[in-house]
């Protein structure tokens, strides 16, 4: 954006006209840094096998001929000097005006003039425009000739000592035949120069810098200039006359106006939106999906959106400039946070293994293809070949909200304009031929590379062939007619007024505006009601920047809540990119209209115009598809700005120059005068006599701030500083690229990814317990599964950013994987040679375990082994996938950073694999990084588990039968059941005497229940369960399920199957194992359900307020876990029958008072409620009926109970109490039975006169207190009700 200098500029449309080519004082000089790429690309290739001399590290590239070298450009001259608003950057501009530096050319190549613009980016983030003309000039010196000669006779000496051709090389050249001019034909290589015969000549540029994108005004302006050289006729005016009067006599027009100027042959018309319109945007949308097709831009965009790192590859500059403005316009009202260099000067390539997210757009040579290309990661990048119409996508890239119908509505446009949805395979070449067709001729034609009509050759073309053809089918089924489009086109275009600029250019103007408001369209309706989640800071601004990284700015949670089910997976990833942050943090800086960001502005005015068309409450989301219903109204401003122009500027006039200058030779761009050149007018006279008063008066302020974001230079400052995570690197110094500089950039870098990574974590751990929890230092789990995978992607990411800086070489798409890999081959020959004993470690707490009782034998820890767990899992494909799976399982087993830590301990190995400034060999920040990683340990992930649910996974069984009690002479066949989230194992018969085994079986998920029992065969089958234990092998987890119950007739309850209910053992409770060693039967609390003898020395006996107490907080637990988000809630089952569930509660209940008949005979609360059931059944007989409402009651307890009886399953009496409460729980009928049993004259009689169920106040709040269930669907776990079919 224009400023960053001193004073504020004067609203000129030009800063500087500037010529550059080749030095003829100094000769030719190689250019070091980009021959030293090449050389080094070529030593790769061929492994350095002696076919360089030594003088190629000087440049010298024998596999280039001296034709194809590089040579440095310099800038010739500058008109003026300087301008103190926009200081001039010699390297910067030299650099991009010839990012390849100079071309030498013969007669035989081709030379077209080439057009491309670019961008600087200063380090406020402010930006100038640069547009350049680059084209051929006569080589008129005699040394530079008979120096190229020389160079040619070296080649040729070395090329013939050297050069065995390579098999392939011929075709390769010749295939790609003579892609302007930038292949080689087969002659041309092995042909020389010779000064007597061939003409030679080099390249030249012309260029102006200018503080808007006035892109097409100024390449007009260019190519007139260059035609006024080139053609016999000398212009009207010496050329001095024009440039004179682009740098100092046209203005910048104003906000919403247009401006008309005269260039050397032809007058040039520019417009500027006004501030209520989107920002200035003058590069063709139209090419960027011609040479990418509709699916790809989505694509493309949805990369950028989410921050991934974005390379565009092209032989074209201006390609490469057009797409990527493109895709950053589209993101209106976002910006581009991070590096942005849409031309990479082939001397910064050591920027791509930046660890940001980037966009940069790297210059092919047509020769190379892609797997010539190493790129130092890849893990996250999106790949683009713009010119082989080819993306390579990240992998797991969410789906953009409403993407069919999008592309439909864009693609709708497209066709509208005559261009294919699926884009144009050879649209450059094709480009000229298109202005004459119509687009129901476009169909038909062969040679624009649409194979006529048959859809599936031209998809063959195409990856994406099943979205075009589903687009296809959508276009049908729409009924959108080609013809009838294009004749809307026509009439809309053929109005009354008449517009000042060709037919084809307002086209683009049309095409710009349209699909531009299509994609503005789909953010104010996605976040049309985002004003209500902004966070507004409770203090003042001050106060607010400093702890600005603390604070939330949005309320993320609630905002997704409402959104469709479907956005989740991309809204969920957009919100934590800082695209979004900085929106958001504009958004709380501007509170009044008056200091309005410009772009919020607009787009808070869209927003507002939506509310009032959807009457709809704002929170209630629908993912109904809205089109855009703003395009006639921004098409009207434009063509009302283009029919009547606001302003012309002066005609270029004669200037006061010396006799006889401005003469020029035809053909060649003649040393302008600078005296003339170097000032503008002393008052500016002719633009004060033109300009219309209003132009001063109120734009004056607006003039260059709208769209220039640098209104208020002190909000930009805060809002720089407020955001620095690292990313103040816009763009690389483009300066002279000394060891040191790059050095700093990587110290930039490596701070930037520590404090990401410091926020990462710190976000991560207040996501999973909540914040209050974390000020308090402990926490329930308040995450969604969306929002977890996000933010546990956007650390695998982090984590493969931070193993791909500073990479020696690349190996594989992620360098975390490959780090790994070669990790893994050092241990096993380490392992072979014998240095190693034992491959893992124990645990602390697990070995103390291990002493403690019979417990399982600890897993290893071993980095080596979670390795092969991943490995062995045939779903995950890819390098990237496995490294991303390895992540989930070191988190969800708590060894993240232990594991990262043991794998960095090869040093070694990390300093064979990276530059000494990596962030893994900055051992400052690498010690930092593990510590910031060690904090996951605070909390439980189920990242593994719960993402790859189709794995198998060993299970590991132990079941601990009572010492105690002869356990040994046990002698029926036990069997288990092992019942989790996600499935469950069937009946597993498990070997007489052995209490251990491991099975293998699909992911149950978190485990909930097992059921345990045995088929009472044998002299001595009665069995005391104390407890089981199942560990996930791969994972670690490892459940408890206490049981402390006789199996077995005639003995506790005639159990023979009993349920458990387990919980998740965290490895460091030795409370927990203290407790196994307790005889069984006195109960420690972390048993389950006991003996439920009554004898008096049992249990502690509760009294009534305890046992309400107790039904409360079961009640409240059940009615919480229905509360929360579905992805979020914990076990029911647990909730039901765990230690504090609904059915101990009960238990308790009906425990209460009562009567116990002699000592030793045990009496289960089933035995009495068998008793209530045959007093209802008799009354039944007996026809006593009461009321109606009463006997259905008491018909289905009886059923129920019956039910229950009639099971096949060998369950006890207290399992048979478990089941009818649960059962009950589900139908809703608790609270009914609870107030039938408590007027049932069985309950007088089993009952002492204080016991809580004869009490009718407490029994009434009891059943209020059920009633509460009623309005939640329980759905219960097969296990609880296996058998039973009610």
């Amino acid at each position: 954006m224009s400023g960053g200098g001193g004073s504020s500029p004067p609203g000129r449309f030009a800063d500087y006209f500037v010529i550059c080519g080749l030095d003829t004082e100094t000769g030719l000089e190689p250019d070091e840094l980009s021959a030293l790429c090449q050389y080094i690309q070529a030593s790769k290739i061929r492994d350095g096998a002696g076919c360089f001399i030594s003088s190629a590290t000087e440049g010298e590239n024998f596999e280039q001929t001296p034709l194809r070298r590089t040579f440095k450009s310099k800038v010739l001259a500058r008109y003026p000097e300087n301008v103190e608003w926009n200081p001039f950057d010699q390297d910067a501009v030299g650099m991009l005006c010839m990012p390849k530096g100079l071309a030498f050319k013969t007669q035989a190549d081709s030379r077209e003039p080439q057009f491309h613009s670019f961008i600087i980016t200063r380090e406020d983030g402010s930006r100038t425009f640069g547009f350049s003309l680059t084209f051929f000039e006569e080589v008129t010196s005699k040394q530079i000739c008979s120096a190229m000669q020389t160079l040619y006779h070296m080649h040729n000496a070395e090329y013939d000592i050297f050069h065995t051709p390579p098999p392939n090389d011929k075709d390769s050249c010749s295939s790609t035949g003579d892609c302007n001019g930038t292949s080689v034909s087969k002659l041309q290589r092995f042909n020389s120069y010779d000064i007597s015969r061939d003409t030679l000549y080099v390249s030249k540029c012309i260029c102006l810098i200018a503080p808007m994108s006035f892109m097409k005004a100024c390449k007009k302006v260019l190519e007139q200039l260059h035609q006024a050289v080139t053609s016999p006729q000398p212009p009207p005016l010496p050329l001095e006359s024009y440039i004179y009067n682009i740098l100092y006599e046209v203005p910048l027009p104003p906000a919403g106006r247009s401006l008309k100027f005269s260039g050397v042959y032809g007058p040039i018309v520019c417009q500027r939106p006004s501030t209520s319109e989107l920002p200035l945007f003058d590069f063709p949308v139209k090419e960027v999906f011609e040479l990418l097709g509709v699916e790809n831009v989505v694509q493309l965009f949805t990369c950028a959106l989410l921050e991934f790192q974005i390379l565009l590859y092209s032989q074209h500059y201006q390609r490469l400039m057009t797409v990527a403005e493109t895709i950053t316009a589209l993101m209106f009202p976002f910006q581009w946070q991070h590096v942005y260099v849409p031309i990479l000067p082939a001397s910064l390539l050591h920027f791509l293994d930046a660890p940001v997210p980037y966009l940069m757009g790297l210059h092919s040579n047509g020769l190379d293809d892609r797997s010539k290309l190493e790129l130092p990661q890849e893990a996250n990048l999106c790949f683009v070949d713009v010119d082989n119409h080819f993306i390579e996508l990240p992998e797991d890239l969410p789906q953009f909200p409403n993407k069919l119908e999008f592309v439909q509505e864009i693609s709708e446009i497209l066709m509208a304009f005559g261009i294919p949805p699926e884009g144009n395979l050879h649209c450059s070449e094709s480009a000229s031929k298109m202005k004459s067709l119509r687009a129901c001729d476009i169909v038909s034609d062969k040679r624009n590379g649409n194979i006529a009509g048959s859809p599936l050759n031209s998809c063959e073309l195409l990856k994406e062939n099943e979205t075009i053809a589903r687009l296809q089918a959508l276009v049908k089924r729409t009924g959108v007619s080609l013809e009838k489009l294009e004749v809307r086109e026509e009439t809309s275009s053929k109005k009354d007024l008449k517009i000042q600029c060709d037919e084809e250019e307002f086209k683009i103007y049309q095409l710009n505006i349209q699909i531009r408001e299509v994609f503005a369209n789909r953010f104010t309706q996605m976040f049309a009601d985002y004003e209500v989640f902004v966070i507004q800071p409770s203090q003042d601004k001050e106060s607010w920047f400093t702890n600005r990284e603390q604070m939330q700015n949005f309320d993320k949670a609630s905002f997704l809540s409402d959104q469709p089910e479907p956005y989740l997976p991309f809204l969920s990833r957009f919100l934590e990119t800082q695209m979004f942050a900085s929106f958001i943090d504009n958004k709380i800086m501007c509170h009044d209209e008056d200091e309005k960001d410009p772009v919020l502005r607009v787009f808070d005015s869209r927003v507002d115009k939506i509310r009032l068309l959807n009457v709809r409450t704002p929170t209630l989301r629908t993912s109904m598809y809205q089109k855009c219903t703003t395009i006639d109204e921004a098409e009207k401003a434009i063509e009302l700005r283009l029919a009547k122009i606001d302003h012309t500027a002066v005609h270029p006039h004669l200037l006061d120059m010396k006799i006889g200058q401005g003469k020029y030779e035809l053909g060649f761009f003649p040393k302008l005068q600078s005296d003339v050149l170097s000032t503008g007018p002393a008052s500016n006279k002719w633009t004060k006599r033109n300009a219309p008063a209003q132009w001063r008066r109120k734009d004056r302020q607006k003039q260059h701030t709208e769209h220039l974001r640098l209104d208020n230079d002190q909000r930009e400052k805060y809002i720089q500083e407020a955001r620095n995570l690292g990313s103040t690197i816009r763009q690389p110094k483009l300066s002279n690229l000394s060891p040191s500089v790059i050095a700093q950039t990587n110290c930039k870098f490596v701070e930037g990814l520590l404090k990401e990574c410091r926020n990462k974590t710190k976000r991560m751990l207040v996501e999973k317990m909540g914040r209050e929890a974390v000020e308090l230092g402990h926490g329930e789990v308040n995450i969604t599964g969306v929002e977890e995978n996000t933010l546990i992607a956007s650390l695998c990411d982090l984590l493969e950013r931070i193993w791909s800086h500073g990479l020696q070489v690349k190996q594989g798409k992620s360098a975390l994987w490959s780090h790994l890999l070669h990790y893994l081959e050092n241990r096993q020959k380490k392992v072979t040679s014998g240095s190693f004993s034992s491959s893992g470690i124990l645990l602390e707490s697990e070995r103390r375990k291990s002493d403690a009782s019979t417990a399982m034998s600890p897993l290893r820890i071993s980095l080596v082994q979670d390795m092969r767990h991943i490995q062995n899992i045939s779903e995950i494909k890819t390098d990237v996938g496995k490294a991303r799976a390895w992540v989930r399982l070191s988190m969800e087993k708590k060894l993240l950073s232990r594991h990262l830590k043991q794998l960095l301990s090869d040093h070694e190995l990390t300093k064979k694999l990276y530059k000494r400034y990596a962030f893994l060999r900055c051992d400052d920040e690498k010690e930092q990084f593990l510590y910031h990683l060690l904090s996951f340990n605070a909390v439980d992930y189920f990242c593994f588990t719960n993402v790859f649910t189709t794995v198998l996974i060993p299970y590991h069984i132990l079941v601990v039968p009572s010492k105690k009690l002869g356990g040994s002479m046990f002698t029926a066949n036990p069997w288990i059941c092992i019942s989790g989230e996600l499935g469950e194992t069937g009946v597993l018969q498990v070997p007489r005497n052995i209490l251990e085994m491991t099975f293998e079986c699909q992911n149950l998920g978190k485990l909930t229940t097992v059921q345990i029992g045995h088929d009472n065969s044998g002299l001595y089958a009665k069995w005391l369960v104390e407890y089981v234990m199942v560990r996930n092998e791969i994972t670690g987890h490892t459940y408890k399920f206490p049981c402390g119950r006789w199996l077995g007739k005639g003995m506790d309850d005639g159990s023979l199957e009993r349920i458990l209910v387990g919980e998740l053992l965290t490895s460091h409770t030795e409370a927990d194992e203290r407790q196994c060693r307790t005889p069984p039967l006195q109960q420690s609390p972390s048993m389950i359900r006991r003996l439920v003898t009554i004898s008096p020395n049992n249990k502690p006996k509760l009294n009534t307020g305890q046992i309400q107490e107790a039904i409360g907080e079961a009640v409240n637990g059940i009615v919480k876990h229905f509360h929360k988000p579905e992805k979020e809630r914990g076990s029911l089952t647990l909730l039901l029958c765990g230690e504090s569930g609904l059915v101990s509660a009960l238990e308790q209940v009906f425990q209460h008072g009562f009567k116990s008949p002699r000592l030793f005979k045990n009496v289960f609360i089933w035995d009495f409620l068998e008793k209530a059931q045959t007093y209802y059944e008799t009354l039944e007989q007996n026809e006593m009926v009461p009321e109606e409402n009463w006997q259905t009651r008491a018909r289905n307890f009886c059923r129920f109970i019956t039910a229950i009886n009639n099971t096949p399953r060998n369950i006890g009496k207290d399992g048979k109490f478990q089941m009818l409460v649960c059962l009950g729980a589900r139908d809703h009928l608790l609270h009914h039975w609870i107030a039938l049993l408590a007027d049932c004259p069985i309950t007088a009689q089993m009952y002492e006169e204080a016991a809580l169920i004869k009490d009718h106040t407490l029994v009434n709040s009891l059943i209020r207190v059920l009633q509460t269930l009623q309005e939640f669907n329980i759905t219960l776990e097969a296990s609880l009700v296996k058998g039973i079919d009610i």
